[in-house]
């Protein structure tokens, strides 16, 4: 029996489910684990496993920039490194703002276990494969996104049953690391693509005012990652607390948009655009805000994060040896190369025609 198993076993037991049956989930691309937990009553739970030592440390607040840079990518992303604290402290605040997440049964931060509400395997992406019409979900997570940028008081720090998380903002220096992604892994996937040092900087040159708009207009938390397949429905409850969430550990103060397009520009889905133009015009008019101004920074910050992600998913390719990523790429070639044609991002569209010829996008 391994240590960690070990750690497990005495978790489980000093939160009285020593009798639990326990089985695991599959696995995704992170480093944390899940098990379905079944107590003799026939109650469900969720243990969550995360290692803290598995990664490198996230982001002490007042670290400046090459500190970050000196730490570590989770420091740069400002990611949470899998932290339980985080976890539990973000779903606190979600909770507290009246959505759904689920409640914390028993932790233990400094071991990177916790013991969690079950929402079942309802997942977005799935009841949606089983025929259950899309529009109403996606408009549901909308309501849900609208509750949570309505929440007038942000502090620094967000308390949870694990301790105070810091709530940081997803600034330029996040932003900026997260799209440079892309010319670091894709030569490594595809060696004919040849960025020196000259287009690099022209990249980063092309980037640097989308990602200081988003550091400026950084004003609400976010998800980070709200998508169908971190989302579970729960017909049960109602409005916005149909929809379940998951996998925010990561959250940060960010623009409104990020989870928008997370949502309605899914790198594992189609999103039908008819869906994706009523859920957009229907969080406008919940939040009364700038339609056309919203949908430019909309275009720009999820044109960075499409970058980004066909960076993260040539890293897993070439480094990680998971060529399952490869069949999510043209999807995401798709959102970013319709993005590179609306107004404001002819600087970096002009890099793309120069530098990534048409059969290496898509």
């Amino acid at each position: 029996m391994s240590d960690r198993e070990q750690q497990r076993i005495e978790f489980l037991k000093s939160s009285g489910l020593a009798d639990a049956a326990r089985a695991p989930l599959p696995g995704d691309a992170s480093t944390r684990r899940y098990e379905r937990l079944t107590t003799p009553r026939g109650a469900t739970l969720m243990l969550m496993d995360q290692a803290p030592a598995a990664e490198s440390p996230p982001c002490d607040p007042a670290w400046s920039a090459d500190e970050r840079r000196a730490h570590g990518w989770n420091a740069v992303a400002r990611l949470s490194a899998g932290r339980i604290e985080a976890f539990a402290a973000v779903a606190a605040h979600f909770r507290d703002a009246g959505l759904s997440a689920p409640e914390i049964i028993a932790v233990d931060a400094p071991n990177g276990l916790a013991v969690i509400e079950d929402y079942g395997d309802d997942l977005f992406a799935r009841v949606i494969e089983t025929g259950e019409p899309e529009a109403p979900l996606y408009l549901a997570a909308v309501d849900a996104l609208a509750r949570l940028h309505l929440v007038a008081t942000l502090p620094s720090e967000i308390d949870g049953p694990a301790g105070r998380w810091p709530l940081l903002t997803y600034d330029a220096v996040a932003l900026q690391g997260g799209v440079d992604l892309f010319v670091e892994w894709m030569p490594k996937l595809h060696p004919d693509l040849d960025f020196g040092e000259a287009a690099v900087d022209e990249w980063r040159a092309a980037w640097a005012p989308i990602a200081a708009m988003g550091e400026a207009k950084a004003w609400t938390v976010t998800h980070r990652d709200y998508h169908a397949e971190n989302l579970i429905w729960l017909p049960g409850r109602a409005d916005h607390r149909r929809v379940g969430m998951i996998d925010f550990q990561d959250a940060v103060l960010a623009h409104p948009v990020w989870d928008l397009h997370s949502l309605l520009q899914d790198a594992r889905r189609d999103v039908p655009p008819e869906i994706e133009d009523a859920a957009l015009d229907h969080y406008f008019d919940v939040m009364m805000v700038d339609r056309a101004a919203y949908r430019r920074d909309y275009a720009a910050l999820a044109a960075l994060n499409e970058a980004r992600i066909l960076g993260v998913f040539a890293r897993l390719i070439a480094r990680d040896g998971k060529p399952r990523y490869r069949q999510f790429m043209p999807r995401v070639w798709g959102h970013l190369n319709a993005n590179l044609k609306k107004p404001g991002l002819e600087v970096v569209a002009s890099w793309f025609n120069r530098h990534v010829p048409d059969a290496r996008r898509g």
